[in-house]
């Protein structure tokens, strides 16, 4: 059996253009990714996929449709050759439709393993061209690094050097629908510059990036509220707490994330709002990567 960790991708800024003649959306994303996760193991068996941990329930009976068997199904085109069954299972910690990036990242992770296991010969590229088949977070997803991602999602640039980021991740326990997201974001036309934005080499402190980040966006923020005014209710809870240097939803929505000077007071900030609102997923992480 091989086993793989697959993290929680956060955008730290998500800027967003008006949709091509195709119709998908480009756009310029600092992705990091948190150092909790699922976890996806494979094993040589019957073709099956088995999926348990507490967001299990909202998966089963789709099985046929989860990125991690499209993944597969991928790999095989670009290996041009039957393959040997697998039997994968998955243990699901992150929120479904969180904007957490959980079924890219879930994806990226059976990629790593299938392609040690079975073709070692495929390069990162071609690897990383498979993944970005799955959709806009899979290139980024595939390594879980920190990374600007441009285009379509398929365009990575290492990101500037960061300092140790602790972080809140808070979701209200609402699943978020990205078609919808989008939809809303077209009708308002709320489409913003998707060129890279002036950076640093390097982030000296938390302090510094929140600043930063503060006078970045995401394009999907006000969308992913109107969706779903519980998001909205998550941020305003945030922004109001005196650890937070930075609080905003992570990609089509459903999680938001706050920025915190350190860990002592990201703990002292999830303690305060799991007791505020105990239905609300609650999770203290580092964010950067990439993680073991």
């Amino acid at each position: 059996m091989a086993e793989a960790f697959a993290p929680a991708k956060v955008n730290l800024f998500l800027h967003v253009g008006a949709p091509a003649a195709d119709g998908y959306h480009p756009l310029c994303s600092l992705m990091v990714f948190a150092d909790m996760g699922d976890r996806v193991r494979i094993e040589l068996g019957e073709g099956s996929l088995v999926i348990g941990g507490p967001f299990a329930r909202a998966l089963v009976g789709h099985e046929a449709d989860n990125l991690m068997v499209r993944a597969v199904r991928a790999f095989v085109e670009e290996l041009g050759r039957p393959m040997a069954e697998l039997s994968m299972s998955l243990d699901k910690q992150l929120p479904i439709a969180s904007g957490l990036g959980g079924g890219s990242s879930d994806a990226g992770a059976l990629l790593r393993l299938i392609r040690d296991v079975f073709a070692p010969q495929i390069d990162d590229a071609r690897l990383e061209r498979v993944a970005g088949r799955l959709g806009a977070d899979g290139a980024a997803c595939l390594w879980g690094r920190p990374v600007l991602a441009e285009g379509y999602g398929e365009r990575l640039s290492p990101a500037p050097g960061l300092p140790e980021i602790h972080a809140v991740l808070v979701n209200p326990a609402v699943a978020v629908s990205t078609p919808d997201v989008y939809r809303r974001l077209d009708a308002s036309e709320g489409f913003g510059d998707i060129a890279p934005p002036p950076m640093p080499d390097a982030f000296e402190s938390v302090a510094e990036l929140a600043g930063w980040l503060s006078i970045q966006r995401n394009d999907l923020e006000a969308p992913a509220v109107a969706a779903a005014p519980e998001v909205g209710a998550v941020l305003e809870t945030l922004r109001a707490e005196p650890e937070v240097l930075l609080a905003r939803v992570s990609g089509s929505g459903g999680t938001c994330f706050a920025l915190c000077a350190d860990d002592l007071a990201a703990e002292s900030l999830a303690e305060r709002v799991e007791a505020l609102a105990p239905r609300w997923w609650v999770r203290r992480c580092r964010l950067g990567g990439p993680w073991g």
